[in-house]
């Protein structure tokens, strides 16, 4: 009666095991071809390695893919891996680490092609609409050139030499006809990207991102799965004529996130939100009645702008130019990047602007104003000459 229960008893275990066993692969995903996995090394033998990934059945790897350039393994039972996996035979799970990196290249890059498995290949030489691209196995194959990156390459033959993952868009001829595309795998890790983006990316949040391009009206920056625009306004406090004088392609810049249009695909940036704002010194160190010294930044027909430091620019009106002489615009007697000491006379807080006078103005235009006013010196008349030469003579006789 003992022996029964005993069995009953192991019966029970068995079917909890069961039970749980096939509770916990419902919870794994299904995997597809192209998946990649981090695997587990369960055991290493002559010509396989056993790995955990999961699921029901073991997972196997050539060992081919895992020694190094001298023949030596370079993983250890219980180190992890990184795998694509190719796809079911009976109870085996096929990985890869690199395709083509077994005996079958040209049979594992069908594989790679059926199913989206990205592949490592070395761009070879530029040749006519694209590179030549070698692929593990030295299997050749062609990547157009607007399948090399997001934007068309300025100087194609400067990624020559380059290794990078690749995507097998075409394969015919048993592997004599291969097209592929490193622009699907960069689109792909885009869209992976912009969707966790999606969850986080919020107006008012800092940053970081790379410039991509620089036009006229702006900067182009990539924050990782987004790209949106920083007006030429939002670079700075002051002026920017130029954005390419502060600004490189490839620079890593933070900025503030000022607006993110989803459905539209726009997205702004602002540099000037990240910086402090000069104008808190507007009550401190610029004060009414204040001098300073400013640089003509910009002359209009009312008026010059003078900057006084980058983001605090006032106005001086064209009445206090020119020394009481009246004039018909400030490009008569100022010019742009002059230094000019002025006061502060009013400040418009609210409408953050400042009044200037004009106490000298440095370089020609100081030097004319202050000769302008100073009394001439006169010779006298011919009679006061003769006078002076007749009483100099009888002086010396």
């Amino acid at each position: 009666m003992k022996e029964h229960d005993d069995v009953g008893k192991e019966d029970a275990a068995e079917e909890s095991f069961a039970a749980l066993l096939a509770q916990s692969m419902a919870g794994s995903a299904r995997l597809e071809p192209g998946d990649k996995v981090a695997a587990k090394v369960l055991q290493i033998g002559a010509e396989w390695v056993f790995l955990d990934v999961g699921q029901k059945g073991e997972g196997v790897l050539d060992i081919k893919e895992l020694l190094d350039v001298d023949g030596r393994l370079t993983v250890a039972t219980g180190d992890v891996v990184h795998a694509y996996f190719l796809g079911r035979d009976e109870s085996e799970l096929r990985f890869t680490t690199r395709i083509g990196g077994g005996a079958s290249g040209t049979a594992q890059l069908e594989q790679a092609w059926a199913g989206g498995i990205p592949v490592e290949g070395r761009l070879e030489q530029e040749i006519k609409g694209g590179y030549e691209v070698k692929l593990p196995g030295g299997v050749r194959a062609f990547c157009p050139f607007s399948q090399l990156g997001l934007r068309r390459q300025e100087s194609p033959a400067d990624a020559v030499g380059q290794t990078l993952s690749f995507r097998i868009t075409q394969f015919g001829e048993k592997g004599r006809n291969i097209v592929v595309s490193h622009r699907a795998i960069l689109e792909e890790e885009q869209r992976r990207r912009r969707e966790s983006l999606k969850k986080t990316l919020k107006e008012g949040m800092t940053v970081q991102g790379t410039v991509k391009s620089i036009v006229a009206f702006g900067a182009f920056i990539d924050i990782g799965g987004v790209e949106g625009l920083l007006p030429i306004a939002e670079a700075g406090w002051g002026r920017t004529a130029d954005l390419a004088a502060f600004l490189h392609v490839g620079q890593v810049v933070e900025v503030i996130v000022k607006s993110c249009d989803w459905e539209k695909d726009r997205f702004s940036f602002s540099l000037r939100a990240a910086m402090a704002d000069p104008w808190v010194k507007v009550g401190t160190v610029y004060t009414r009645g204040s001098t300073h010294v400013g640089t003509v930044a910009r002359l209009t027909p009312f008026g010059a702008f003078v900057t006084l430091e980058e983001g605090i620019d006032g106005l001086l009106h064209i009445s206090k130019i020119g020394e009481g002489r009246r004039i018909n615009h400030p490009r008569e007697v100022l010019k742009d990047g002059q230094k000019l000491t002025v006061t502060i006379e009013e400040i418009d807080t609210a409408r953050r602007r400042l009044s200037l006078a004009l106490v000298s103005q440095d370089g020609e235009a100081a030097d004319a104003a202050a000769y302008v006013g100073r009394p001439p010196v006169s010779m006298g008349t011919f009679g006061d000459l003769l006078k002076a030469g007749l009483e100099q003579k009888k002086r010396q006789t």
